[in-house]
């Protein structure tokens, strides 16, 4: 597949990354800084071509007219629409993605589509932010909250904790405990390192645990692996933005907010939007403000702002005022990985949640939803199955007869309003929506062939 992705950001890097894994896939990078563009082709495989990504003849330079997607990911929405328009126009590119951040064009859909801006699909990372932050606020204690099958499903990681009904016991208990209710855990990390989960496998304190559950019965299975988390009430939010703005407008409705605004203009445009949350004008890392704010009867702080060193040590700061749990957003991987070894309780990567939303999207196989997990070296995913038992490998088979990749297991199934957690007797229907995790990245496109329309 002929990829082109315009824009060498943060998510654009991210983007360029994951796809030029996949030995099917073809990727040119377009960006105006030649010095960012050498650097991704020193460390991927990869062609790159400079200059502006809605210019005609840069798009042209960089194969539009023989590529399958265009994914415009520059920092202007502007830039994004037009070079999709150029593209559908001058080359005829089948599929055009785009990054869109402002709601003035997101909350207008009729702006999109046949007879429209030739843009197919349209990502905000600010709602889909929003939205994960959200996720994790309603369910205390998770590490991460990722929907599958229009939410009917979700994937939840949470920290074995001592005192959690399951710790010290094995995985074929789990159904005893939860009686009439199923959950599957899909996957175990153990100081970094993955174990597989298999019915004798003993919980540990301090396992990172992945599991899979309707959506309804997330919390009981949760309380198996640790002591209940009480709800959240008061929360305070550091950053005006986009992202700090959407969220308190989403929770004010629910929860008492508190949003922490430096820019003093921001900060009065912010106040007027919103109806109930408390604005306040000030530093977010003034350790008087977090204290005069009673930052120690906060049940979460989360750092929103644009600025990822200020949101780790206003994150870290309120922390140790007494804050019970902190989350703050972070660009690099690699201070993603550092400060939730200890300083945080929970990193956020724009880029991570925006990236999984793009591949569901690129992805072959009627693939509808992608989430990295462990930054990238994990996934699951949704495919939806097609065709019937002469065309199709899955339909009409169980579970234990699919012949997957090793690191590669069927977590759940939906069937309709159905939920049905995967055994290896289960056996899978045309139109059934397939939970896949995968231990192994790289194991990717073995899966993908699965859920083809037609396999042979």
């Amino acid at each position: 597949m002929k990829i082109v992705i315009l824009g060498a950001g943060q998510v654009g890097r991210t983007a360029a990354q994951h796809l030029s894994r996949e030995e099917a896939n073809e990727v040119t990078v377009v960006d105006v800084d030649e010095e960012v563009l050498r650097d991704l082709q020193d460390r991927l495989d990869i062609r790159t071509v400079a200059g502006n990504a809605a210019y005609p003849t840069v798009l042209e330079a960089a194969g539009a007219a023989e590529a399958d997607i265009i994914v415009a990911l520059t920092n202007s929405d502007e830039v994004n629409m037009m070079a999709c328009e150029v593209a559908f126009t001058l080359f005829r590119t089948p599929t055009k993605i785009a990054r869109i951040r402002s709601s003035e064009y997101t909350s207008r859909p009729q702006l999109f589509g046949e007879g429209a801006i030739s843009v197919d699909v349209f990502i905000s990372p600010e709602q889909l932010v929003t939205e994960y932050v959200e996720r994790l606020i309603s369910h205390p204690g998770a590490l991460q909250v990722l929907d599958f099958a229009d939410g009917k499903v979700r994937l939840v990681g949470v920290r074995a904790l001592r005192g959690g009904l399951l710790v010290g016991h094995c995985l074929r208990e789990l159904p005893q405990h939860l009686r009439k209710m199923e959950a599957r855990v899909v996957a175990i990390y153990r100081n970094g390192r993955g174990v597989q989960p298999e019915g004798d496998t003993v919980i540990e304190d301090g396992d990172e645990v992945f599991f899979l559950a309707a959506r309804n019965e997330v919390r009981r299975v949760m309380s198996e692996m640790r002591t209940q988390d009480d709800p959240v009430k008061r929360i305070v939010i550091a950053g005006g933005g986009n992202i700090g703005f959407r969220l308190a407008k989403t929770l004010e409705k629910t929860n008492q907010v508190k949003l922490i605004e430096r820019d003093t203009r921001r900060a009065r445009k912010v106040s007027e939007l919103l109806e109930h949350a408390i604005v306040l004008n000030g530093d977010a890392a003034d350790e008087e403000l977090l204290i005069e704010e009673n930052i120690d009867s906060a049940d979460v702080f989360a750092a929103m702002t644009n600025s990822e060193e200020a949101n780790i040590l206003s994150a870290m700061l309120a922390k140790r005022l007494g804050a019970h749990k902190v989350m703050a957003l972070i660009n690099k991987p690699s201070y993603t990985e550092l400060m939730e070894s200890g300083s945080l309780d929970i990193a956020i990567s724009p880029q991570t949640i925006t990236i999984g939303s793009l591949l569901a999207h690129v992805r072959r196989g009627d693939v509808v939803r992608v989430h990295s997990l462990r930054r990238g070296a994990a996934e699951a995913l949704e495919a939806i199955v097609h065709g019937d038992e002469r065309s199709s490998r899955v339909v009409g088979k169980s579970v234990g007869e699919i012949r997957l990749p090793e690191g590669t297991l069927i977590g759940a199934i939906v069937r309709g309003e159905e939920v049905i957690m995967a055994h290896h007797d289960t056996v899978v229907h045309a139109d059934d929506h397939v939970i896949l995790f995968l231990s192994d990245r790289r194991h990717l496109e073995a899966v993908e062939k699965l859920f083809l329309r037609t396999s042979r």
